[in-house]
């Protein structure tokens, strides 16, 4: 008899942790199944012919169901167990339609700025490269743009979608708490001088959820290390992050 927990494939990468987090916030009992993208094990010929025909990660099984993408995958989680757990998407269709909007906000306008500034500051460094200082100084510009908006429209609700915390919610807080982790200290001002913005921020990342899904990322990089990984990301791995990147930020925020 084929093994029915629910298993979830990841590596290192925010897009993985948008996925831990669903999970973790639905209180489910899942395998975490460790793939080290970055050493190729996402492109063997079985995981690219049983689980993601695109090499990449993060991956949902849930009995016969495979799922790929992280916004699918929450958005699924949020359906399918919507009685169990954080109820993340509301029943009504005015409401579930700001979740949407906060979702499509956040994949257009504040994740291009977070991967840029991401790729600048963690990417380039661990593969050994030189910073673009002009890139991240404009994109900081622009990340406080964004943030003026998030700010007032926080002023308003706790939370992007209204009184409770969804799946807007939910997947801005893995690419910011990257940001907060960067040696870059402007970057941490520029969120917590804005005082609805910080408490936002805050809430979140106080959540038992998101606690239970640091100790999970913790356990991926400890993983990573016992591979004893090279310090520099080669070509194809550098690559590699950089569609992931173009897509995560380009993608359909409806998935």
């Amino acid at each position: 008899m084929a093994d029915s927990k629910m298993k979830l494939h990841c590596g290192w990468f925010f897009l993985n942790s948008a996925a831990l987090f669903g999970i973790n916030e639905k209180g489910l009992d899942f395998e975490l199944v460790f793939v080290d993208w970055i050493a190729g094990e996402s492109k063997t010929k079985t995981f690219l012919s049983t689980l993601n025909p695109f090499g990449e990660v993060p991956v949902l099984e849930d009995g016969d169901l495979k799922l790929y993408e992280s916004k699918a995958i929450t958005r699924y989680l949020a359906e399918q167990y919507k009685d169990t757990g954080t109820n993340l998407l509301p029943d009504d269709p005015k409401e579930r339609a700001v979740v949407g909007t906060w979702m499509e906000v956040g994949n257009n306008k504040f994740l291009p700025i977070a991967l840029a500034l991401i790729k600048e500051l963690i990417i380039k460094p661990y593969q050994g490269l030189a910073t673009d200082v002009t890139s991240v100084g404009e994109n900081k510009e622009k990340l406080s743009e964004i943030l003026n908006i998030y700010e007032a429209h926080l002023g308003k609700s706790p939370y992007l979608a209204g009184e409770s915390f969804t799946l807007a919610d939910l997947h801005h807080l893995p690419p910011i708490d990257y940001l907060l982790n960067t040696e870059e200290k402007e970057l941490k001002k520029l969120i917590y001088s804005r005082p609805n913005v910080a408490a936002w921020v805050e809430k979140m990342k106080s959540r038992p959820a998101w606690l239970k899904t640091v100790v999970m990322k913790n356990h991926i990089v400890d993983l990573m290390k016992q591979r004893r990984l090279p310090k520099k990301l080669d070509s194809s791995s550098v690559h590699e992050f950089t569609l992931m990147a173009q897509k995560s930020a380009f993608a359909m925020g409806n998935n």
